[in-house]
């Protein structure tokens, strides 16, 4: 199941019924969809044409043992031929997101620190158990290969 707005806005103030509390700081009431989050980008960043770069999310994430993440680029970055790359968020993950952004289009595209650039649907997870502890744990900004 995709939680709605309500359920994300519940699940932040921490839903006695659910497993834990989702953390998505800070928070834009603006970036609230009807069934996602709009994730803003955490620095400014031009996106040359046929090149990956790796932009960090503003928000510092915490995702539930009960709940993961889908990523997906917003349909206006998408119409100027932007992708992103390694759209999944486990269970347990904490940290700003680093996105993947690839520009198949023509022409730079340019992102300012703050702009909504890709969607988080927020899925839940039956089991819940393992949960992530993979290198990227506790990411702080775009954070490359490791």
């Amino acid at each position: 199941m995709i939680l709605s707005s309500a359920q994300i806005l519940s699940r932040r103030h921490h839903d006695p019924e659910a497993r834990g509390r989702l953390v998505i700081e800070p928070f834009a009431d603006t970036s609230l969809q009807p069934a996602s989050y709009d994730l803003r980008a955490g620095h400014d960043a031009v996106l040359q044409p046929a090149a990956c770069t790796l932009v960090s999310s503003l928000e510092r994430v915490e995702i539930p043992v009960d709940l993961a993440a889908t990523l997906l680029c917003r349909s206006s970055f998408g119409r100027r031929g932007v992708l992103i790359g390694g759209g999944f968020v486990d269970p347990g993950f904490r940290g700003n997101l680093t996105l993947c952004l690839v520009n198949m289009g023509g022409e730079a595209v340019h992102l300012r620190q703050g702009d909504r650039v890709v969607q988080m649907i927020l899925h839940e997870v039956a089991d819940g158990a393992p949960l992530y502890e993979g290198r990227y744990q506790d990411s702080d900004g775009a954070v490359g290969v490791r």
